[in-house]
């Protein structure tokens, strides 16, 4: 269920413009890592990178080592990786079940005519989530923010990953919905899956992370423990605005 990541000196430009400068680092499989930083740091677009939205302009990304920075975005996917959004994304005009049912789609044409909608597998995934069977057939509009976040998350679950990236899960959400993603983040990596986390809510990220990565102006600046990382002068300078 595991996977082990690993950037290698990743670089993004865009035009003049450098996103990520020379960015690298290795998560172990298992392993729950905080990616932190001001705004404009660079953290979405690792997040791009590492999903081929964005290829980079040079550098190696590595899954269970095997090079992945040449394959396109769905097979990517298919190698085990899958994100949320920091704005959930999910098809408007489709379900619950529906958006859920997108990510459990077979590779083969025929095997979507022969099997069908798996709907024991919906409610599976919806359930762990933690959406009612009554809410699948639902539209995403009729959600609240923080079950928006948890359709995110059942989406991509759908898709088997062994690495999740999560960006900005908590964002918008209320101190209970918080708690509630909390539990199921802490207990999917108690089940052993990777986590690679954005989160600006520091006090909501802490105990979900053992390693925290630190960036800013797209360059890696701590990383480590996360009472080292958060710790230290030059985040605290360039991250909390502090000296």
């Amino acid at each position: 269920m595991s996977a082990k990541l690993e950037i290698r000196n990743l670089v993004k430009k865009f035009g003049g413009l450098t996103a990520t400068n020379d960015v690298s680092f290795t998560i172990e499989p298992g392993q729950s890592v905080g990616l932190i930083g001001p705004n404009g740091a660079g953290k979405t677009t690792i997040f791009s990178q590492i999903m081929g939205e964005h290829p980079q302009t040079k550098g190696e990304i590595l899954i269970d080592g095997k090079e992945i920075s040449h394959l396109a975005t769905p097979q990517r996917i298919h190698a085990g990786v899958s994100r949320t959004y920091q704005v959930p994304r999910p098809f408007s005009e489709m379900s619950v079940a529906e958006n859920i049912r997108v990510g459990l789609m077979p590779d083969s044409i025929w095997d979507m005519i022969t099997r069908g909608p798996n709907r024991e597998r919906e409610v599976e995934i919806a359930s762990a989530i933690g959406l009612g069977e009554d809410q699948l057939e639902r539209l995403p509009s009729e959600l609240s923010m923080g079950d928006l976040r948890k359709l995110e998350m059942a989406r991509t679950l759908a898709t088997s990953p062994r690495l999740m990236l999560l960006d900005e899960v908590f964002a918008g959400l209320t101190v209970n919905e918080i708690a509630v993603i909390s539990d199921l983040v802490q207990s999917m990596r108690d089940d052993g899956m990777t986590f690679l986390i954005v989160s600006h809510d520091l006090k909501a990220l802490e105990p979900l992370v053992d390693h925290a990565i630190a960036i800013n102006h797209g360059e890696v600046i701590a990383q480590g423990q996360y009472q080292d990382v958060m710790g230290s002068d030059i985040v605290r300078a360039s991250y909390l605005g502090t000296a």
